[in-house]
C-alpha cells in the first residue's frame, strides 16, 4: 500500500483511534472497582467526621479497609425516606455490602421538583443522626454532611466539601476546621424561617441557628446556606417536631410484636 495515499492515512488513523479507545476502555474497566471503593471510603470519612467518630485527620490517615470496618463498627442503622418524611427503604450497614445514597445531585433535583427522592438517614451508635446536603457554590457543586444530637435539632458536627471553589476563599468550607467547628452546638429551627442562617454577621443576632459566612466568599456562602436550608426543609417532616422520635417508637413496637 502506498503510505503516502489518503486511504493509508485514513486506515492508519482509524486503527490508532480504535486501539487507543480499546486501551482506555480496558483501563477504565479495570480501575472502576478501585475508583468506586475510593469514592465510598471518602463518603464514609466525611460522614464519620461529621458524626465525631474520630478526628478528621485520623480518618484521612486510615486506609479504605479500615474506614469500612470503622463505619460497620459504629453505625447502628441506615435507611431512606421520601419527601413525606416516611421511611422508604433500608440501607445495608454490613461491612461487606455497605449501601449509601452518595449520588446527591439527582436527590437535590427531586427535592426541588417535588419528585421521588431517596433521602438517606444514618444513625450511629453514639446517638447522632447524619444527613447529607447538596447545592451550588460559585464554580460548581458544594455538599456535605450534618450530624444531629438525638434531640434532632442540635448540630453535633458537620463536614463540607466542594468541586472547584476558590482556594483561600470558598474552599475554606472544606479546608478550615474552624469553620466546621462553628456549627457544633448550633440548632436547626424546624418550623421556622429560615431553618438556618449562614450569612454575614449572622451570629451577631444571638440566634442559635446562625453561623457567620466566610469573609470574601460571598457566593460560596450563599450557595451553602441555600443547600443547608433546602435539605433541612426536605428532612423537616422526619426530624422536626418529634417526628423522628415517633418513627423510632413505631419501629421498636413493630420489632417487639
Amino acid at each position: 500500500m502506498n503510505t503516502n495515499s489518503n486511504a493509508y492515512t485514513v486506515i492508519y488513523t482509524t486503527l490508532v483511534v480504535v486501539v487507543v479507545a480499546a486501551i482506555l476502555a480496558f483501563t477504565a474497566m479495570k480501575l472502576k472497582p478501585s475508583q468506586s471503593a475510593n469514592a465510598k471510603a471518602e463518603t464514609l470519612r466525611q460522614m464519620m467526621s461529621a458524626a465525631q467518630i474520630k478526628p478528621t485527620d485520623e480518618l484521612y490517615a486510615t486506609k479504605n479497609a479500615g474506614i469500612l470496618q470503622l463505619y460497620a463498627d459504629n453505625i447502628d442503622e441506615a435507611y431512606t425516606i421520601g419527601l413525606d418524611g416516611k421511611k422508604s427503604g433500608e440501607l445495608s450497614v454490613s461491612k461487606d455490602r455497605i449501601e449509601l445514597v452518595d449520588n446527591l445531585k439527582p436527590q437535590n433535583k427531586a427535592i426541588k421538583d417535588g419528585g421521588e427522592a431517596r433521602l438517606p438517614v444514618y444513625i450511629f451508635k453514639n446517638g447522632v443522626i447524619v444527613i447529607p446536603i447538596y447545592g451550588a457554590g460559585l464554580w460548581g457543586p458544594v455538599w456535605g454532611y450534618v450530624a444531629f444530637q438525638p434531640d434532632c435539632h442540635t448540630i453535633a458536627g458537620a463536614y463540607f466539601d466542594h468541586e472547584s471553589e476558590t482556594p483561600g476563599l470558598g474552599a475554606k468550607i472544606k479546608d478550615e476546621a474552624w469553620f466546621r467547628e462553628k456549627f457544633v452546638g448550633k440548632t436547626v429551627e424546624f418550623g421556622s424561617e429560615p431553618l438556618f442562617n449562614l450569612s454575614k454577621n449572622a451570629e451577631a443576632t444571638g440566634a442559635t441557628n446562625a453561623v457567620d459566612a466566610i469573609t470574601g466568599a460571598t457566593m460560596t456562602s450563599k450557595g451553602l446556606d441555600e443547600a443547608l436550608n433546602v435539605w433541612f426543609k426536605a428532612y423537616e417532616k422526619h426530624l422536626g417536631f418529634g417526628a423522628f422520635l415517633n418513627t423510632l417508637t413505631e419501629t421498636t413496637n413493630a420489632e417487639e410484636e
